[in-house]
């Protein structure tokens, strides 16, 4: 009897530290995202930043701060209240100062992967299909939840390629951040419902090598972000893509590469922030 009781009470033990232990691996049952929460009901409207429910898997407070850095090219790096870092279309030729805990791809160009990553990365995410078919991520890693809307991307010529991109979208502190990837086309509705609210999007303002600034705007109003950072940058300055947009957007140079946000710190109008650098 005294045997029996000792293991009942070591199992008890066990399964409340396992129970206690943060989620760094992929999730094995279904995940609820808090961006996706008014989307799926109204999948026509233009999103705006609300304070979302909060989600099932990933919970934080209003105040806890998220650290942006623009490295270069398309990759930021996102450092969460919890300590994680995540690096967004992930090469290797523009290196965060260490190395992240995440990294996201595109194959739209030799710049937004790498097959060789460096080994301490602890998850590698590809925004294509590894098996024939559409990637599908939905991954918990400490304080953060990931999950990626594919697109198509361009293949030579006039020919589109399945889902060859990945919109990865961020879901840590109670904000939804989103990274377009290589986007090469305008989004639909079913598109728009799938992302649902981002509060923080990072928008290609190259001109053409994605998609051309009148058609990016478009996509980049209708999102309707709070916080708008340019990325991927070749041959038309920013100021051509500031261009596209009205006084119903605000727009900032920064001083520095990176910018700290919360829900709280949110801008009250749309703002295009250009990073250092970019």
């Amino acid at each position: 009897m005294p045997r029996l009781i000792l293991l009942t009470f070591a199992a008890i033990a066990l399964v409340h530290f396992l129970w206690s232990m943060p989620a760094h691996a992929q999730s094995t049952r279904p995940l609820v995202s808090q961006c996706q929460a008014i989307a799926r009901a109204l999948p026509d409207v233009t999103f705006a930043s609300l304070k979302p429910p909060p989600a099932s898997d990933v919970r934080a407070a209003a105040n806890e701060e998220v650290n942006i850095t623009y490295v270069g090219h398309s990759t930021f790096l996102i450092e969460t209240p919890g300590g994680v870092s995540i690096a967004t279309d992930y090469s290797g030729w523009y290196a965060p100062p260490r190395v992240p805990d995440v990294v996201t791809m595109n194959k739209a160009h030799s710049s937004h992967y790498t097959l060789t990553p460096d080994p301490a990365i602890r998850h590698v995410l590809h925004g294509w299909g590894d098996n024939g078919q559409p990637a599908d991520h939905d991954v918990v890693v400490g304080d953060a939840y990931i999950r990626n809307v594919t697109t198509d991307i361009r293949a030579g010529g006039e020919t589109m390629e399945p889902d060859g991109n990945s919109i990865f979208i961020f879901e840590v502190a109670g904000l939804c951040i989103g990274h377009l990837g290589h986007l090469h086309h305008e989004l639909d509705d079913t598109d728009y419902a799938e992302i649902g609210r981002l509060d923080v999007l990072m928008v290609p303002v190259d001109g053409g090598l994605t998609m051309g600034a009148d058609s990016m705007s478009r996509v980049v109003t209708r999102l309707r972000s709070s916080l708008i950072l340019p990325m991927h940058r070749r041959g038309p300055p920013v100021s051509s893509f500031l261009q596209m947009f009205g006084d119903g957007f605000d727009k900032s140079f920064s001083a520095q590469a990176s910018v700290t946000v919360s829900m709280r710190s949110l801008p009250k109008r749309p703002l295009i922030y250009i990073l250092q650098g970019v």
